[in-house]
């Protein structure tokens, strides 16, 4: 791909955004009961400028991606993401959240046309990987996906001005690679996310999920998504979600041993302890782990 061609092109179209600022001188939603299965990290470093970084994510919308995607609306293409290969399965969630399977080189997301965000994204973590992660260089590349047809997606006009971050589900810091990296930065992986609690609460829960994994004996899977409340709301012309409350789940293939955390997506949230998988399975209404997994879970205590 001529990527430098694009990066001129997105050049032209934020000036001129930023020149029409200066010059102007600048509910829809269905209430998902508590049951998943039925309806219903610091964030991006900001340009110098506000007016800059308002005018790059209204432009936004019209860029290519940056990275080479995984095609496919099918998870088995990426099954080695996910506990005994055995992944999701998309039909078994109601149809009305119009889920879709997106794999990426490491990371898989069940991704919902309804909320306009990640449902659940799977990864599967190392010591060796989170080692080369830490010498990656952030991108903040931030995009539509465009596996994703428009009006199905989030767009980058969406975010902008909404006083919400783009909160990364699969984290910047968990990507080995470049390409990893970049992928990670497409709008399928991110959840409108409170500013603080995704610069210091959530943050540190990524940081403690990275260290344990650093110390861990094989491979980690650690699942995280949205939790929509009845009250949740939505921002942008495509009515993207707000998660009310965000979930993280965390298993060591190794030890058998599970644990989860639940944040409320606000900036007062507080770590609480840990929990058990079966707590976390009442708590949301996920199963996400399949029978040979939760035979070992259900032995566990969290740490």
């Amino acid at each position: 791909m001529n990527y430098s061609h694009k990066r001129k092109s997105f050049g032209l179209a934020s000036r001129l955004l930023i020149a029409a600022t200066l010059l102007v001188g600048g509910l829809f939603s269905l209430a998902p009961p508590a049951s998943a299965w039925g309806l219903g990290t610091f964030s991006e470093h900001l340009l110098a400028s506000g007016i800059a970084n308002h005018a790059r994510s209204a432009a936004g919308d019209h860029v290519a991606a940056p990275v080479d995607l995984p095609g496919g609306r099918s998870f088995s293409a990426c099954t080695n993401l996910f506990p005994q290969q055995a992944p999701l399965n998309v039909a078994s969630v109601n149809p009305e959240w119009k889920a879709t399977a997106l794999c990426s080189n490491h990371f898989a997301v069940l991704y919902s046309a309804l909320s306009k965000t990640p449902l659940v994204v799977v990864e599967r973590l190392n010591g060796v990987m989170i080692a080369r992660a830490r010498e990656e260089a952030r991108t903040n590349l931030f995009f539509p996906d465009p596996r994703l047809p428009g009006g199905s997606r989030a767009e980058l006009s969406d975010f902008a001005g909404s006083g919400f971050d783009r909160g990364h589900m699969s984290p910047a810091g968990d990507q080995p690679d470049p390409d990893s990296m970049a992928q990670s930065f497409a709008l399928s992986n991110m959840i409108p996310q409170d500013p603080t609690n995704n610069r210091k609460m959530w943050a540190k829960i990524e940081k403690d999920v990275r260290k344990f994994v650093r110390r861990a004996h094989g491979d980690v899977f650690v699942f995280t998504g949205p939790i929509f409340d009845p009250e949740h709301r939505t921002i942008g012309a495509n009515r993207v979600w707000v998660p009310t409350r965000i979930f993280k789940l965390v298993y060591d293939e190794a030890s058998g041993r599970s644990w989860a955390y639940i944040l409320p997506n606000t900036a007062d949230a507080r770590i609480e302890a840990p929990m058990d998988y079966p707590s976390f399975v009442k708590a949301t209404g996920w199963s996400l782990l399949n029978d040979a997994s939760v035979a070992q879970a259900r032995r566990t205590v969290a740490f």
